[in-house]
């Protein structure tokens, strides 16, 4: 092949692509049939620059087209934008979609924590044996009678908010991350959370406190033990990836799943920035309880339902929760 007659015949397409690429910055001038020429001239100037590199050895004509098609390709298929629309994205397809995605898991997470917590705490009230061999009595009394309202109130409230937030932030993220182990360790530290929940519980309904139990509990609880489960059912589906596979080799599965968590994790860190700020400046307030109750509760619906209208409205319109699906696909160019 002449590749100088190459050139000079393909030439005149390059030019007429750059002029159509620098349009391109106002796709709404531009007509049909030139936004068709532009995805055609940029699949004929890939096919193009493909030939050139095997058989030429001027730099500056491969690094000029490289630059033209590189172009032509933000252009075509949308350049990576780092900006609010980026953030406007996530919240709005990626984290609520897999969020979605994940349901089940959430709820058979959350159905399981319950039921042992509850478990436990019906255990504790009701069994003088239990009560006496996990605590002596005289803990019990201080526990019932300050202690446990007086973690709410022992710190300023910003400080305090911060504190819970970084606890609860790092004990999701260590859920999440401990699926990589086939998902045994988010089973215990899942498990560790429903049976503490659940001892402190028995031990408050066994000396009268029940209502200041579930007083305290309740408002960040609800939107708090959640974003928890989601975590927790993330790390599950994380081990489950290495388990069972599927149809996808091992690897790619567990690819997929861990783009996922990140997500996942991101997201929940907001939520818990939120049910941080209730337990610091509501769950102790002097707010009537079904007032912070009922705070508690908005907040938890609210979570609830973005997550399932954002989720299942980007799930019915085929859109992916994959962080790498924008890199999946190959260019494709004529060959002829």
């Amino acid at each position: 092949m002449d590749l100088d007659a190459f050139v000079a015949v393909h030439r005149p397409e390059w030019i007429r692509l750059g002029r159509l690429v620098d349009r391109a910055g106002r796709p709404r001038r531009m007509s049909a049939d030139e936004l068709d020429e532009l995805v055609e001239l940029y699949q004929r100037a890939a096919t193009h620059l493909s030939v050139i590199r095997t058989r030429s050895y001027d730099t500056s004509l491969v690094d000029d087209l490289t630059t033209l098609v590189t172009r032509a390709r933000a252009a075509v298929g949308g350049a990576p934008d780092p900006g609010w629309h980026v953030v406007g994205r996530f919240f709005a397809v990626t984290f609520p979609l897999a969020v979605y995605e994940r349901r089940r898991w959430v709820l058979a997470t959350a159905l399981g924590s319950v039921l042992v917590a509850l478990a436990v705490g019906l255990w504790i009230a009701n069994d003088a044996e239990a009560q006496a061999n996990l605590a002596p009595p005289s803990a019990v009394a201080k526990l019932c009678r300050s202690d446990f309202a007086s973690y709410y109130t022992e710190n300023p409230a910003p400080s305090f908010a911060s504190q819970v937030w970084t606890n609860n932030a790092w004990v999701s993220a260590t859920a999440v991350a401990a699926g990589a182990l086939l998902g045994l360790p988010t089973l215990l530290v899942l498990l560790m959370n429903a049976v503490n929940t659940g001892v402190v519980g028995g031990y408050m309904t066994s000396c009268g406190q029940s209502g200041q139990f579930w007083s305290l509990i309740l408002p960040h609880g609800m939107l708090e033990l959640t974003v928890v489960f989601l975590a927790g059912a993330v790390g599950l589906r994380l081990g489950w990836s290495i388990i069972a596979p599927g149809p996808r080799r091992r690897v790619e599965a567990l690819a997929a799943e861990g783009r996922a968590a990140v997500t996942i994790t991101l997201g929940a860190a907001v939520a818990l920035a939120v049910s941080g700020v209730i337990e610091a400046f509501v769950t102790p307030s002097g707010l009537p309880t079904a007032v912070r109750i009922g705070i508690g509760a908005l907040a938890w619906a609210g979570f609830v339902a973005y997550a399932w209208s954002y989720g299942s409205r980007a799930a019915a319109a085929g859109q992916t929760a994959d962080l790498d699906a924008a890199h999946g696909a190959a260019d494709l160019a004529p060959v002829a």
